[in-house]
């Protein structure tokens, strides 16, 4: 009778814990299953965040399929992915974004308005913005009621702007923003132009500081 697989030990759980994702996709690829689960919980949280962000809000029921076709092509790909090429991150989120702009185009909903390259403030000197609302409510020890109530009437309102841009300026703010990809790796990722990525975020960055206008003042009061 062949005996039990063993639990793997808690050193080899700590040494997985500390491997860089990379690494933790190239073990996985050879059979350690572990390895996946800790990708996983490394990223879940990330990466569905993105997607629902991405799909908005008419779209956020299918949030929940999107992201898990994201792991189904995650795993299936796991003997093709190259350490050599993008990082693992930049990899995934750029899956996660093909198969939610292809429900966006189903769906009808996506508009590409691209500004003139020229247009607008350099992107890379805009705050995150969903960054900057929380960050104000932690730098608050005892934050009062109503600062409370004011910075997550922010944050709501930033979800609300995002949706309100057309898919494709979302879609590199939050990768730009959120995962922080250079436009550089924005471009190589989404085989689009240079130009093409900074003249989309700068349309949509111009929207995003007149739909927060009311919050960003508060916060530049605040720096």
């Amino acid at each position: 009778m062949s005996a039990l697989p063993r639990a793997p030990s808690a050193k080899a759980s700590t040494e997985r814990d500390a491997m860089p994702d990379d690494q933790l996709m190239l073990a996985y690829a050879r059979g350690d299953g572990a390895a996946f689960d800790v990708l996983y919980a490394r990223h879940e949280g990330g990466l569905f965040r993105f997607v629902k962000r991405l799909l908005g809000t008419r779209l956020a029921a299918q949030a929940d399929e999107v992201f898990q076709d994201t792991w189904v092509r995650i795993i299936s790909a796991r003997d093709s992915f190259s350490p050599q090429g993008a990082a693992w991150r930049t990899w995934a989120f750029t899956i996660a974004h093909n198969l939610a702009m292809d429900r966006l185009r189903v769906s009808g909903r996506e508009v590409a308005l691209d500004a003139h390259p020229d247009d607008g403030d350099d992107a890379t000197a805009f705050p995150t913005l969903d960054r900057g609302v929380r960050g104000a409510m932690d730098a608050a020890a005892h934050p009062s009621a109503e600062e409370l109530a004011f910075w997550r009437a922010a944050g709501r309102r930033l979800l609300a702007c995002l949706d309100e841009l057309p898919a494709e300026q979302r879609a590199a703010f939050l990768l730009h923003h959120e995962d922080g990809l250079t436009v550089e790796a924005l471009a190589a990722s989404l085989e689009i132009g240079f130009e093409t990525v900074r003249s989309r975020l700068r349309y949509g960055l111009q929207k995003l500081r007149g739909c927060m206008e009311r919050y960003l003042s508060v916060l530049e009061q605040r720096a």
